[in-house]
């Protein structure tokens, strides 16, 4: 690939490869691999590699990535809601309008066969490409920026598209959850702040600040969540979450207890 490709790839990932190697290895079909190598003379031939073994290691971080963050911010799904979520973020039918929107059709490496049938359009290549893209930033960088990629490019904006098309993720349940919460611990209900709005008009992002106040409403707050949305009811959503699950994890005799059998009753109540 010619470094001012690379370099508009890496811009739209939001992500610069140390090593150039894995990256075009993420983006080689394997039809350029094996023509590249029918071409080479002599008997000192040399495997060329292609992306389908980063597909398969990609494929699983996408999973692992998904279900962590599912599972941490949706504490009150079922397993099967769960599993239909992670289903529908994972689908082939939502990862090709990730990989369209990053134009990745532009950077393929295809053999002249796989060019003149259209693959760069072609929606299985595509998105065998995108999980390819995860593995090559997870080789190169770790787990922390293969984590932020998904989280940007794929589970969240599709979240909070879900929400604003209101569609059937219960978004809601997060605050009236934590108003449930606080109420049987005998708390003050929470302040929530909106305190940063940036972004042209058409896509603004939101960021929101829920404060627990302490009992007697006096002095700093005992604990600030903040969380950034295209929209404030879903920043608020996030904050929500955050608070839930500080209070989960507060000492039993501080009230963690209470919520987290509040979390148990409510999941006896669904399987009755």
């Amino acid at each position: 690939m010619r470094e001012r490709e690379i370099s508009a790839l890496e811009t739209a990932l939001a992500y610069h490869f140390r090593r150039r190697a894995v990256i075009e290895q993420a983006l080689t079909h394997s039809s350029q691999a094996r023509e590249q190598e029918a071409q080479q003379a002599g008997g000192g031939k040399y495997k060329v590699n292609d992306n389908e073994q980063l597909e398969f290691l990609g494929d699983a971080i996408l999973a692992l990535v998904t279900s962590e963050e599912l599972f941490h911010r949706f504490p009150r799904f079922r397993e099967g809601e769960l599993s239909k979520l992670r289903a529908h973020v994972v689908s082939e039918r939502h990862l090709i309008r990730v990989a369209q929107r990053l134009e990745l059709g532009h950077y393929l490496r295809l053999g002249r066969g796989e060019e003149k049938s259209g693959g760069r359009s072609k929606t299985a290549l595509l998105v065998d490409a995108l999980e390819a893209i995860l593995a090559a930033i997870y080789l190169d960088g770790g787990m922390e920026p293969a984590r932020e990629f998904i989280l940007r490019e794929i589970l969240l904006p599709e979240l909070e598209r879900m929400e604003r098309d209101g569609g059937t993720l219960p978004m809601t349940d997060f605050k009236s959850a934590l108003q449930e919460t606080l109420q049987g611990l005998g708390l003050a209900q929470p302040s929530y702040l909106l305190v940063q709005e940036s972004g042209p008009e058409h896509n603004k992002t939101f960021t929101v600040e829920v404060r627990l106040n302490t009992r007697n409403g006096e002095g700093p707050a005992e604990f600030v969540g903040r969380a950034q949305g295209s929209t404030k009811k879903t920043a608020e959503q996030d904050a929500a979450r955050q608070l839930l699950a500080y209070l989960a994890s507060r000492p039993q005799s501080a009230g963690g207890k209470l919520v987290r059998e509040s979390h148990a009753a409510d999941k006896s109540r669904l399987d009755a």
